[in-house]
């Protein structure tokens, strides 16, 4: 980790730091949480038919607990960059949180963290250190943001163990094109250090989403191991083809394939094959703790696109396995 001390910025209202809200009620047609044993026996049940040690789920949500509040008052209030009723469905305190992984099966996991404005991302990438050091199982995130430091701080965390970074080009607003960006992209694919980017128009646009800033920076760093989130949501097919031509590239299922997504931004029919073309450059995603429905629903979600066992479990474990280096 950084010798730079580490420092907690000021957070003032934002698109991810807003007033609390009461928790706002599930929306209509959202499978209604299936808490406790009982979903605990059913995911594990899934991954058991599967032949699987457990699960690896590449995008969960783990971060500064008061930065969490005004996450979940952000979906609560249902912000611009959401623009929707969101409940949150594991509004629950840190240890059991991590519980209810363990209940789950979850072997390996994200603490997925993203600023929203310079000065955030190293004080992030500190308090995730120590966070993957007290917590089993937790592969070490770290995030960026393109500001004087950047390449200091990436560069301190790759070489003190960070395993995968998070990009939110969405919530940072930023262009992943950025010329402050360059060189860290370059120290990231030298050390074959994923990126998982949120890069995707969904849930709302912003000024650089979308797969044409992401052509541009795979243009320049074809070595980049990108982890694309949700699928691409909703330009799919247009991430589909990014993978297609870019061998490094790899996308999570996060939120995809549900019933809340389908509904507002449906997976086409016609590419379902491509899926199955790209079984090993797709990795088990769920959006944990910050989903409007039950963990099950999104592996049930995986298991209803009817691409066999085989893909399951690459996509559920294998995948992930193999891109992490993890032990069986």
């Amino acid at each position: 980790m950084s010798d730079h001390p580490v420092t907690e910025p000021n957070l003032p209202a934002s698109p991810c730091c807003s007033p609390n809200t009461p928790n706002t009620p599930n929306t209509p047609n959202t499978p209604g949480p299936a808490r406790g044993e009982d979903e605990a026996l059913a995911v594990r049940a899934f991954w058991k038919r599967l032949g699987l040690p457990g699960l690896v789920d590449v995008h969960t949500h783990f971060m500064p607990e008061r930065v969490l509040d005004k996450v979940w008052a952000y979906f609560d209030s249902a912000g611009p960059l959401t623009g929707m009723a969101w409940p949150i469905t594991y509004r629950e305190e840190e240890g059991r949180r991590l519980a209810l992984l363990r209940e789950f099966g979850v072997q390996h996991f994200t603490s997925m963290l993203y600023p929203h404005k310079p000065g955030m991302a190293e004080w992030l990438n500190g308090w995730a250190a120590d966070f993957a050091a007290r917590t089993t199982g937790c592969l070490r995130t770290a995030t960026l943001y393109p500001e004087q430091g950047v390449e200091r701080y990436v560069r301190d965390a790759v070489e003190s163990g960070a395993r995968v970074f998070k990009s939110h080009v969405q919530v940072g607003a930023y262009d992943p094109n950025d010329a402050l960006l360059d060189p860290v992209w370059g120290l990231l694919a030298e050390a074959r250090v994923p990126v998982v980017m949120h890069c995707g128009s969904g849930p709302a646009p912003g000024k650089h989403t979308g797969p044409e800033p992401v052509g541009r920076l795979l243009a320049r760093h074809p070595r980049l191991p990108l982890i694309v989130a949700h699928m691409g949501m909703p330009e799919y097919t247009d991430f589909l083809d990014l993978a297609e031509r870019h061998e490094e590239v790899r996308l999570d299922t996060t939120m995809a394939f549900t019933d809340f997504s389908e509904r507002l931004s449906p997976f086409p029919a016609a590419a379902r094959a491509r899926l199955a073309d790209l079984g090993d450059r797709v990795l088990l995603g769920t959006d944990f703790p910050n989903i409007p429905y039950p963990y099950i629903h999104q592996l049930r979600s995986l298991e209803r696109l009817e691409l066999g066992d085989d893909w399951l479990r690459a996509v559920c474990h294998g995948n992930a396995a193999a891109l992490f280096s993890l032990e069986p």
